[in-house]
């Protein structure tokens, strides 16, 4: 087996980004949806353009990791942009971190988490938020596990459809004593 590859996206990586957004997000939260919702949703939140957007953005960064020539992952991180009242400009926010199905709880997301960590505190402590759709139970557990917590809920649209998702939080003063549990 090929040892999979964390690195940082750049411009190129725009399509492969594209296709592995829209294809995990579907494949993980499709049948929620109605199709038509979810292939408007997929066409906005998961273009190619999109992607060199975000890819472009210089407060956000981006990782992919592959495996054999193969995008099997990636993780977007920027300036948050939950609605929540404690969220200031100095706050950032995974706003995404997808596996494909086969590569889900193959040990990897602690890494890539790790990596996003390591970005977002770079410049030194701040808050980082991340939202999570209320059912994902495994991602509550792993994220409690990295010293996040509960803060709040808002209603993420896809179409018609209002999904309750919580938003949690792991404080800057946290992050010089806390050391996570990434298994």
């Amino acid at each position: 087996m090929i040892q999979p590859l964390i690195r940082r996206a750049g411009s190129a990586d725009a399509e492969a980004l594209a296709k592995i957004g829209a294809d995990t997000f579907a494949d993980t939260f499709g049948h929620l949806y109605p199709k038509g919702d979810l292939a408007r949703f997929l066409a906005q939140t998961y273009s190619r353009d999109r992607a060199q957007a975000e890819l472009a953005d210089p407060g956000n960064a981006s990782w992919v990791v592959e495996t054999g020539g193969e995008t099997v992952g990636f993780a977007l991180a920027g300036r948050c942009a939950l609605p929540h009242p404690q969220v200031t400009p100095e706050c950032g926010e995974l706003k995404r971190l997808y596996f494909c199905k086969p590569w889900q709880s193959a040990g990897l997301g602690g890494a890539l988490f790790g990596e996003v960590l390591a970005w977002l505190q770079a410049d030194g402590p701040r808050d980082v938020w991340i939202g999570v759709w209320s059912k994902n139970f495994g991602a509550q557990r792993f994220y409690a596990r990295q010293g996040f917590e509960k803060v709040g809920e808002y209603g993420f649209t896809v179409g018609n459809t209002v999904d309750r998702e919580f938003i949690f939080r792991r404080s800057a003063d946290s992050f010089s004593t806390f050391h996570p549990k990434l298994a």
